[in-house]
């Protein structure tokens, strides 16, 4: 089964039980010691594009927001046991044309990866998705508080929530997370891995 480690702030890091390692917004924290297969930025902003962290394999891809979304279409990539659907992501901070969210399915499991977003009008066709997690952004400053994203994950119906992005300039905020509320909640601290069931 697929292993996530959260490494702080917008960061993880997926591992198929193949072996396929891919990482979602590297900036901070642990855990960049594994070659990646795939690389994937939400958007462009410093907190989220720190390739240089991530050593790609020979034939690895890094995907960008401006790799994912052509001419106002989402694309889905296939690579090798990971597939890998761009979906909205926007509000006032975070230009809807150069932002996505990512769909990632791995192992049998669909993980939402909100990216910096607020509400958007596709949420609601996450809720037919049957996602196993959602990680949805909750600092109430460039992105949803965690009282719209509780009401977002109300709306997605992922198995489980994460919260993550609570707190500009931080890794984490345990006060902030605890105000997050969903059905299958994982508050996940920096450092920590979970496996996908």
């Amino acid at each position: 089964m697929a292993k996530l480690l959260y490494q702080g702030h917008g960061s993880f890091r997926l591992v198929s039980e193949r072996g396929t390692v891919v990482y979602v917004d590297p900036y901070v924290g642990e855990g960049y010691d594994m070659e990646a297969d795939l690389v994937l930025v939400t958007h462009e902003h410093h907190d989220h594009n720190a390739v240089e962290l991530v050593t790609v394999k020979e034939g690895g891809r890094v995907l960008r927001a401006a790799d994912m979304l052509e001419e106002g279409r989402y694309q889905t990539r296939v690579l090798g046991d990971i597939t890998v659907h761009a979906v909205p992501a926007y509000n006032k901070n975070h230009d809807r044309s150069a932002c996505v969210g990512y769909l990632i399915g791995v192992d049998h499991k669909r993980i939402y990866a909100a990216g910096d977003t607020s509400t958007t009008d596709f949420m609601e066709k996450l809720a037919g998705e049957h996602l196993d997690y959602a990680l949805l952004p909750i600092d109430g400053v460039y992105n949803m508080d965690s009282r719209e994203a509780s009401r977002c994950a109300d709306i997605i119906r992922a198995k489980h929530a994460i919260p993550i992005h609570m707190k500009p300039g931080g890794l984490f905020d345990r006060a902030v997370a605890e105000t997050f509320q969903a059905e299958g909640r994982i508050i996940l601290e920096p450092g920590e891995c979970i496996t996908l069931e």
